[in-house]
């Protein structure tokens, strides 16, 4: 729920007019703009039919990847295919997983045909102490931009949003 509250994705070079470098860019819901209510209503909707029909819901880095711009890449599309083919056919849910700290995801430690370093974003940097620097100022730019929404929602969900 807190995932889909935030929206969270990037303004990436090729997708956006204008945009040399990634921009961390929400929208609640992924389609602010169009909700006429408080997003939290619309999560709890969506957390409703994920338990009612026993879904699998995924996050998927198909942005930024291995640094900061200009030393890392676009996500490739191959990796992509590769990450989404795993989820549809079962092979990622049963794999092993680790901890992503501060954002406190689970991410899998290997996928056919992905290097698995790519999966788990600190080891995709060749820099440790940038890596970190830019984990902190992106976790903190979630929660300030959680805050708007905050008195409506209850402390479990926004506990699961990055902590620092």
């Amino acid at each position: 729920m807190y995932h889909f509250i935030t929206g969270y994705t990037a303004k990436v070079a090729g997708t956006e007019v204008g945009i040399k470098e990634p921009v961390p860019s929400f929208s609640a819901c992924f389609g602010e703009a169009f909700i006429p209510l408080h997003p939290y209503r619309y999560a709890k909707l969506l957390a409703e039919k994920v338990t009612k029909y026993n879904t699998k819901c995924w996050l998927v880095n198909s942005g930024w990847s291995g640094g900061a711009y200009p030393e890392g890449d676009r996500m490739s599309l191959k990796i992509t295919r590769s990450i989404l083919n795993a989820i549809h056919d079962g092979t990622l849910e049963k794999g092993e997983f680790e901890n992503m700290p501060v954002f406190n995801l689970k991410v899998p430690t290997s996928c056919k045909n992905v290097d698995s370093k790519v999966l788990m974003p600190s080891k995709n940097w060749e820099s440790q102490d940038k890596y970190n620097d830019t984990l902190r100022k992106l976790a903190g730019k979630f929660q300030k931009n959680f805050e708007r929404y905050q008195e409506l929602i209850p402390k479990e969900v926004i506990e699961a949003g990055p902590q620092l």
